[in-house]
């Protein structure tokens, strides 16, 4: 996933016979009713390898500016924010690719018009993922993150209210929610990017997400493979669960994702959904 270097995080411990890693043993459990979850890289693999998309064409566009390093040098610079922006609105991406243009003296075009360019060129790698979904030719378990349904299965039958943000567009996070056979769970709120982009981001719905439910900060658990819902959650109190998910393999850890979802402050660390029992019980102080 990541070209760019972090810093390694010492490890944690486990829970007996998994691959649960607690970073945080006094993160507030106990008390959860309620559950935000991420899309891409937590619930769905649709999008999987969107950044083998956005980087070329990034370091394609800088390389035309008057001004400009080598590919290397742009292909370092562009990874960087790309991965450090990950997480918000898809828009960040394009408004910071707007400011490199402009310092390389360039003329930028508006950021939504890099954004349409961007998932033009997107489009051919997910319809193909996408068309053998709707043609029964995959079943959705082959474009989710394993164990996925038992993970919401089990916060269902616990009476947990389950949210989704995304920083992915509306329209598609809805559609292929839908698609994979996950947005009944999410009947409380589903919520994407839309182009107004200041009109919405994760710290915003979980302030809504407080507001309906009148919730205390320990009642709140997050799931995520990105920084920015994990830092959301953790300052409102709650307990963050990071998913490092290897998206091109489907099992074992992303270390590059560990180690950030780490830094943005975690307190446990799966690799996939696949022991969500043991985890639930763990969160819920189950015997």
């Amino acid at each position: 996933m990541s070209t760019s270097t972090i810093t390694p995080q010492p490890p944690g411990r486990f829970l007996e016979g998994t691959h649960i890693e607690i970073i945080n043993d006094d993160a507030p459990r106990g008390s959860i009713r309620c559950a935000l979850f991420d899309f891409d890289g937590t619930i769905s693999l649709i999008r999987e390898g969107w950044q083998q998309v956005m980087v070329p064409m990034m370091v394609e566009i800088l390389r035309q500016c008057p001004s400009h390093e080598s590919d290397d040098e742009l292909q370092a610079i562009v990874s960087e924010y790309v991965e450090r922006l990950t997480g918000k609105q898809t828009i960040y991406q394009m408004l910071q690719l707007a400011e490199e243009v402009k310092t390389r003296g360039g003329t930028a075009l508006d950021p939504l018009e890099y954004k349409r360019m961007y998932l033009e060129r997107l489009r051919p790698r997910m319809q193909g993922r996408i068309e053998t979904l709707k043609s029964g030719a995959a079943a959705p378990v082959d474009w989710m993150v394993p164990g996925l349904v038992g993970l919401l299965e089990g916060l269902s039958q616990r009476g947990v209210t389950m949210y989704l943000a995304s920083g992915t567009d509306h329209e598609y996070v809805e559609h292929e929610s839908a698609l994979l056979g996950v947005s009944g769970y999410f009947e409380a709120g589903l919520r994407g990017a839309i182009d107004e982009y200041k009109k919405f981001s994760k710290a915003l719905y979980i302030q809504h997400i407080f507001r309906t439910l009148k919730l205390q900060g320990n009642e709140l658990v997050a799931f995520g493979d990105g920084y920015v819902e994990i830092e959301n959650t953790k300052d409102v109190g709650g307990i963050a669960v990071g998913v490092a998910s290897d998206e091109v393999r489907r099992c074992g850890i992303n270390e590059w994702k560990r180690n950030r979802l780490i830094q943005a402050g975690a307190d446990v660390i799966v690799p996939d959904h696949r022991e969500h029992e043991r985890l639930l019980q763990y969160l819920f102080m189950e015997p």
